[in-house]
C-alpha cells in the first residue's frame, strides 16, 4: 500500500457502514481520501477522529444519483487535489421487493444507486484519471454474493448486482482494448453486519430472522479492498468473493 500513499481516493456511501470503513482504513494508509455522502455530517465526524492519521479526509456532500452532483463533485476533487486515482463504488441500497409485487418506484431506487450511479461515478473517475494522466489507477466495485446468485425474495437486488458483475468485466474489457494499465476489482462480501436493512425498508420481521446469520462487520470488508489495491501493479484481482464462515445462502 506504501505507493498509494499521499495520492487520491473517492470513496461513495461514505457516511456510515463498508464506506465509513474504507475511507477510514484508506486514510490511516497516508492516501487523501474524499467521501461522498448524502449524510456529509457523519462523513466530518469521522474526519475529525483521523485528524492524527498521515492521510486525510475530505467530507463532500453529494446525492450520487444526480448527475450533476456527480460531476460537480469531481470538479471538486480536480480543482482542490489534482484528480482521482483510486474509486471505491460502494454506495448501494437492497430491498426485499420481488418481481411480482413491486412497487416500482423501489425498483427505481435500486438501478439508480446500485447501478447507474456507479457507472456515472466510475465514467467520472475514468476521465479524471486520463486528464491526470494516471495509467495505475484502480476503480473498486463493492458489489454482492448477491451478483452472483439470486437471492430470494430479492430478484430485483440481485439482478442489479448481476449488472455491477457484467460492468465489471465489461470495463475490465474496455481497459484492454485501450492498453490502459488502470484495474478494476468487484468485491463481493456476504452478510456485513450495517445499517443497509434499516436504510432498505426491510420489515421488522426480516430485519429479525437476518440476526439469526452469522454476519462480518465493515472492518473486513476495508481489509479485502485494502488487499486488492495491494497487489502488484501487474497483477488485477477481477473478483473477489468474501463470506462469513458458515452463511447458510
Amino acid at each position: 500500500m506504501e505507493r498509494w500513499s499521499g495520492r487520491v481516493a473517492v470513496v461513495t456511501g461514505a457516511s456510515a457502514g463498508i464506506g465509513a470503513a474504507i475511507a477510514q482504513e484508506l486514510v490511516k494508509k497516508g492516501l487523501k481520501v474524499v467521501g461522498l455522502a448524502r449524510r456529509v455530517e457523519r462523513v466530518q465526524e469521522l474526519a475529525n477522529t483521523l485528524k492524527t492519521a498521515s492521510g486525510k479526509l475530505y467530507p463532500l456532500k453529494c446525492d450520487v444519483t444526480k448527475e450533476e452532483e456527480v460531476k460537480e463533485a469531481f470538479k471538486w476533487v480536480k480543482a482542490n487535489l489534482g484528480g482521482v486515482d483510486v474509486l471505491v463504488n460502494n454506495a448501494g441500497v437492497a430491498s426485499d421487493n420481488t418481481l411480482s409485487d413491486g412497487p416500482v418506484e423501489n425498483w427505481r431506487k435500486i438501478y439508480d444507486l446500485n447501478v447507474l450511479a456507479l457507472s456515472m461515478c466510475t465514467k467520472e473517475a475514468l476521465q479524471s484519471m486520463k486528464e491526470k494522466g494516471v495509467d495505475d489507477g484502480h476503480i473498486v466495485h463493492i458489489n454482492s454474493v448477491a451478483g452472483h446468485k439470486v437471492i430470494d425474495n430479492a430478484s430485483i437486488y440481485s439482478s442489479s448486482k448481476h449488472a455491477v458483475t457484467a460492468l465489471t468485466e465489461g470495463l475490465r474489457r474496455e481497459l484492454v482494448n485501450q492498453k490502459s494499465k488502470i484495474r478494476v476489482t468487484s468485491v463481493s462480501p456476504g452478510a456485513v453486519k450495517t445499517e443497509i436493512g434499516e436504510a432498505s425498508g426491510f420489515t421488522p420481521d426480516i430485519l429479525e430472522e437476518l440476526k439469526d446469520i452469522p454476519f462480518m462487520e465493515s472492518e473486513d470488508i476495508a481489509d479485502a479492498v485494502l488487499y486488492v489495491l495491494g497487489a502488484p501493479p501487474h497483477v488485477q484481482i477481477h473478483e473477489l468473493t468474501i463470506k462469513p464462515v458458515g452463511e447458510p445462502f
